[in-house]
């Protein structure tokens, strides 16, 4: 059993910045891929960005490329998600996921409760 416990979020301005992270446990469980997805009101929830368990590669949602960075801290068995030139659209729940094999749009096996993000324009 993986937890994940994510945190960082809340309200930021159009074009500004913010940081999100997501703390895994146990420690033996550092060999997952871990990534992001995203939940906007009223849609469905979406991939933004994985990262295998060694730290590359990595993967985007065309939505995100070049705006966001996806990282991970082997030793504090975290990761990132640092949000440069945040965008109205991206206003969602964001949640962390880890998943022993998949690494993607399709990963999965473990969620945290997702932290919020708003954009002010």
């Amino acid at each position: 059993q993986v937890q994940l416990v994510e945190s960082g979020g809340g309200l930021v301005q159009a074009g500004g910045s913010l940081r999100l992270s997501c703390a895994a446990s146990p420690r033996t469980r550092s060999f997952y891929n871990m990534g992001w997805f995203r939940q906007a009101p009223g849609k469905e929830r979406e991939f933004v960005a994985a990262i295998s368990w060694s730290g590359a590669p990595t993967s985007y949602a065309d939505s995100v490329k070049g705006r966001f960075t996806i990282s991970r801290d082997q030793a504090a068995n975290t990761i990132y998600l640092q949000m440069n030139s945040v965008k109205p659209e991206d206003r969602a729940v964001y949640y962390c996921a880890a998943d022993p094999a998949r690494i993607g749009a399709r990963m999965g096996d473990y969620w945290g409760q997702g932290t919020q993000v708003t954009v002010s324009s």
